[in-house]
């Protein structure tokens, strides 16, 4: 192949694989969704910005997937609500996935926002009867 051609070829190349890369950042499980709140980084995470990441949306749009009701009730994923799980346990694995089983979200969440999440699921209750 000739220099200019390949020089007219280059911007598309590097944009196939900038995709291909982000696919294999993100895994097979995800689905490429980045919460607003974790948009920022974290060094820009204020108490505000904490204050505005809405947990039990978090989980309506994106966990609820597999921890159905909220995580009330098993799902694909299990059921959190009095899960067993230390804090640190929950944290691992919300940062690190679960192989084949729970996509990783440690780039997706710092520090408060990962204290945010444990809480709502320390904070879960069985839904009133209707």
């Amino acid at each position: 192949m000739k220099l200019h051609a390949l020089r007219r070829r280059l911007p598309a190349l590097a944009a196939a694989l900038a995709f291909s890369a982000a696919a294999q950042i993100n895994g097979p499980m995800s689905s490429g969704f980045v919460p607003a709140a974790a948009a920022a980084p974290a060094s820009a995470a204020s108490s505000a910005a904490v204050a505005e990441f809405n947990v039990p949306m978090l989980f309506a749009n994106t966990c609820g997937w597999c921890h159905s009701g909220a995580g009330r009730v098993a799902g694909k994923g299990p059921q959190l609500m009095n899960t067993a799980l230390t804090d640190s346990q929950i944290s691992y694995r919300v940062r690190n996935g679960k192989p084949g089983a729970m996509p990783a979200f440690g780039s997706s969440f710092n520090d408060e926002q990962i204290k945010a999440i444990i809480a709502y699921i320390r904070d879960l209750k069985p839904e009133p009867p209707q």
